[in-house]
């Protein structure tokens, strides 16, 4: 498969999953756009990824993604480039074991996790749509079923109690939620979004929930697949013709699956992008 026409770009690219479809992608021929928070750590990405794919036209964005004010200048630099943009793979995201909150005072696993997904998503939509055939994919995961029943629209920032893990669940059920209503909005539009379960993946997005988390994810790892494994499901939806015009779909091991039927609610579909819409006005 030769994607030498094709621009796609990547969040959360400098490790785990997103890095090993970045490098994935990257042997295939197309431009890549990695967005990162640190420009050291994503320099070095950048680097790698080129030697070691042979692809020269690789490029780093930066980005603090709990920053709707970073969110807004990342699509900023990004369409100020008149490129088109053809995948959009939104992989960022973190698990946060303490309630903390961004810059903007928002609960920081619900603004990474999904409202980052959302702002970043709408504002390079028009993009998008100029570019298609095109394709929105969104890291969710099966631990939205932790969340344990619908999302509780009246407190998506977890306000009245927080569990770590709860919250992470809750985040990705808000993922696969907003991929459903953002299929739906895109029909005719020649861009499809679909999101995927990449599997437990011994990765280190968990590093900074201190020495118990750190310990815990360390014994896990004999049990964890590889990044490479993981990112499978990432690189199939964002490039292979056997999905071409699916959209609205949960995948596992590049596989449509059915996630439960809280997860399949329509109307907590809308009724999240309308909370997400007043929680990015700015």
């Amino acid at each position: 498969m030769d994607l030498g026409d094709r621009v796609i770009l990547i969040t959360g690219a400098t490790s785990g999953i997103g890095r090993a479809a970045a490098l994935a992608l990257a042997r295939l021929g197309p431009s890549l756009v990695l967005v990162a928070r640190n420009p050291a750590r994503g320099g070095r990405t950048v680097e790698e990824i080129a030697r070691a794919s042979g692809n020269a036209r690789i490029e780093l964005m930066l980005a603090d993604l709990s920053s709707q004010r970073e969110v807004r200048a990342l699509a900023a630099r990004f369409l100020a480039t008149g490129r088109p943009l053809h995948v959009l793979l939104n992989n960022a995201g973190l698990l946060a074991m303490r309630r903390e909150e961004t810059v903007d005072g928002i609960e920081t696993t619900f603004a990474v996790n999904h409202l980052a997904y959302f702002l970043l998503t709408t504002l390079l939509l028009d993009r998008l749509k100029a570019s298609a055939p095109a394709r929105i994919v969104n890291t969710a995961s099966d631990a939205y079923a932790w969340a344990g029943g619908r999302l509780a629209l009246d407190d998506l920032e977890s306000r009245r109690a927080y569990s770590g893990m709860k919250v992470y669940a809750r985040s990705k059920l808000a993922n696969i939620l907003f991929t459903r209503e953002l299929a739906r909005r895109l029909a005719g539009t020649g861009v499809t979004a679909n999101c995927f379960h990449p599997g437990f993946v011994g990765s280190n997005f968990a590093r900074n929930n201190g020495p118990l988390a750190s310990v815990g994810m360390l014994l896990a790892r004999p049990f964890a697949r590889t990044p490479e494994k993981g990112a499978e499901t990432a690189v199939h939806l964002c490039v292979s013709p056997d999905v071409e015009g699916t959209t609205g779909a949960y995948f596992f091991d590049r596989a449509p699956k059915h996630p439960k039927r809280f997860a399949q609610n329509d109307d907590d579909a809308a009724a999240l992008w309308e909370l997400s819409l007043s929680a990015t006005r700015g």
